[in-house]
């Protein structure tokens, strides 16, 4: 991942504001520190932090066409860049990088040319001809792109929220799959898919049509100059990742300079769901596999109870690569990073982002990773309870147009924090189009016919003549990431927030926080981190709100009655499908009348269950 930012219609073309931009755009730099650039063309600046993955050697931006008169800054990857060369043979290209077709796909079709663009990607172009630009992003939202507009009339593109945020006097999220144009003043929808009109599909499963097209989608994702690897959960969507790549990576021509061996990458607390799975993932796949470990330390009510009851020996905590309190200090770095006060966001966030400063140690740059998924085939636990095929395709295409503010969010700007840029082959656009075109009755969980969530993927991969995981692997229960890394972190950061959020300063948080007014403490303390970031009222409004259970959209929280109770955001609270759900909405973490803190018979059960 790169950083881009650019200045459009500055009434102030001083040195003075090019070195305002300079510094702006070096909030951007962790997102690309292997280069910088900037372009100034009368009162339009185009500044640019690089991370190199293809061509590190002569792909420093911005690029250009033949004379320089369109200039492009782009934070992304096109896969299909040398399929689109061979469309413009006509032209000059002055370096190796992916990106540089953008430039002259515009010469050549004008505005109507993104739609041509197989990758992820947030761009604007600048063409200093009529002085028109244009800025795009990727039809999932993968790549982060914010705009923004100044009170001089000028308009504002960047990377993330805190290249403009002091600056402008307003800003907002640009909307995945769109374009917009300096010509017309307006946005407009390039990315139409079918399933975008949330019609019900009719197609017929085709096991192999959707193994094809993902494994496609993989290995087109192997285009990198640079070492990289796998984030490995040991859940079926990273395994399936892990499984593909090691497959066709000694044909890629990344092995030529990096050997043929997978590398892999999990973390996790000590004996959790992923490190186990993942263990296991890796030894079959004989992949050279890095794990990582933190330990969650008791919180201070727990550790009181231990003394009281003699159970000193309730955690044994091992030499480690991460501790709790590790975790806990980096909270405040990862929302400055990840610039959202979503529960579900920061509880994933921070585990990945502590990761990936030792993946980048390793001297990785890419990983690629199995976000999507869930939203695509209807994975997440809670799609138990959908009631019909219908209300099941409608949750889905809900899901994965949001996705551009929870899980895409979370993978890019962890990730980029260090330095390390993450791809995602479940959101390949043809891979959605087979996906989401089948009937979505085949999406429908039957455990009478031994349908389990996203059977249909399982499936397509179950290849007795030539496995790709291991039978329990393959069919093994979700787990959101957040809760796979080890339940006892979830509840140690609720006990963290419960401390330090008071019952009166919960009781008035709808005063303090009008908009998105946090229901729980973990919410109230996140929120206030936020805050002190992004003190603007545009910052506040670029992060969802709304009900939700076992991450839902607002609207399934309707298909339980007994889901409106217990609104919390992990994969336990899908009551009655969880193997390790809460027992019902009274064991569920909740606010009580008194404290907020979870109830003494359910903290006892938890020590009992440790000893």
């Amino acid at each position: 991942m790169c950083g881009i930012l650019a200045v459009l219609g500055c009434s102030d073309t001083s040195q003075s504001k090019r070195a305002r931009i300079i510094e702006l755009s070096r909030r951007l730099k962790h997102r690309g520190p292997d280069w910088s650039g900037i372009h100034c063309h009368q009162d339009c600046y185009l500044a640019h932090q690089r991370l190199a993955i293809v061509d590190p050697t002569s792909g420093d931006q911005p690029l250009y066409n033949e004379d320089k008169t369109v200039i492009v800054t782009i934070n992304g990857e096109i896969y299909n860049h040398e399929e689109l060369r061979q469309k413009l043979k006509s032209h000059t290209f002055r370096t190796g990088s992916d990106c540089e077709v953008v430039a002259h796909l515009y010469e050549e079709y004008g505005e109507n040319f993104v739609d041509m663009l197989d990758g992820m990607f947030s761009f604007v172009l600048l063409d200093t001809r009529d002085k028109s630009f244009i800025a795009a992003r990727d039809a999932i939202g993968i790549t982060p792109l914010y705009m923004g507009w100044g009170l001089d009339g000028s308009i504002w593109f960047a990377s993330e929220m805190k290249a403009l945020s002091d600056d402008c006097e307003h800003f907002v999220s640009f909307p995945p799959g769109h374009i917009y144009s300096s010509k017309s003043g307006e946005h407009r929808r390039w990315y139409n898919p079918p399933w975008f009109a949330e019609t019900i599909p009719s197609a017929t499963y085709d096991r192999l049509l959707l193994r094809g097209s993902f494994e496609k989608a993989v290995v087109k994702r192997l285009m990198t100059d640079v070492p990289f690897g796998v984030l490995l959960s040991g859940g079926l969507d990273s395994s399936l990742v892990a499984s593909v790549a090691s497959r066709h990576l000694a044909k890629a021509n990344v092995a030529k300079q990096w050997g043929s061996q997978l590398h892999t990458f999990c973390i996790g607390l000590k004996g959790s769901p992923d490190l186990k799975a993942a263990k296991e993932v890796a030894d079959y796949l004989g992949t050279f596999h890095h794990e990582f470990e933190f330990t969650v330390q008791a919180s201070s009510l727990l550790l009181k109870l231990t003394k009281l009851l003699f159970l000193d020996f309730v955690m044994c905590l091992s030499d480690t690569s991460f501790s709790f309190q590790e975790g806990i200090d980096a909270l405040e770095e990862v929302i400055y990073h990840i610039e959202t006060y979503d529960v579900t966001t920061v509880r994933a966030s921070t585990p990945m982002f502590l990761m990936s400063r030792k993946i980048k140690s390793l001297g990785v740059k890419m990983v690629l990773s199995g976000e999507g998924s869930d939203e695509i085939f209807g994975g997440y636990l809670y799609f138990h309870k959908a009631p019909n095929k219908e209300e099941l395709h409608l949750e889905t295409c809900r899901k994965i147009k949001a996705l551009y503010l929870y899980d895409c969010l979370r993978a890019n700007k962890s990730t980029s924090a260090w330095g390390l840029e993450a791809r995602v082959p479940f959101l390949d656009k043809e891979f959605i189009n087979v996906a989401m075109g089948m009937d979505p009755e085949w999406k429908m969980i039957k455990p009478d016919l031994g349908r389990i969530e996203k059977w249909v993927l399982r499936y397509a991969f179950d290849d007795e003549q030539n496995p790709y995981l291991p039978k329990h692997i393959l069919y093994r229960q979700k787990e959101q990431f957040s809760d796979g890394v080890g339940y006892s972190w979830i509840d140690g950061l609720k006990d963290h927030a419960n401390a330090h959020v008071s019952d009166a300063m919960l009781a008035n948080a709808s005063y303090v926080y009008p908009d998105n007014t946090p229901t729980t403490k973990e919410a109230y303390y996140y929120r206030a981190i936020f805050e002190r970031f992004f003190p603007k009222n545009a910052a506040r409004m670029t992060v969802p709100g709304g009900p939700s259970v076992a991450c839902s959209t607002a609207k399934a929280v309707e298909w339980d009655a007994a889901w409106s109770k217990n609104l919390d955001p992990s994969g336990r609270a899908a009551l009655g499908v969880h193997a390790s759900a809460y027992e019902s909405t009274e064991d569920a973490p909740k606010l009580s009348a008194e404290n907020g803190k979870l109830n003494l018979s359910q903290k006892l059960q938890g020590v009992e269950a440790t000893v």
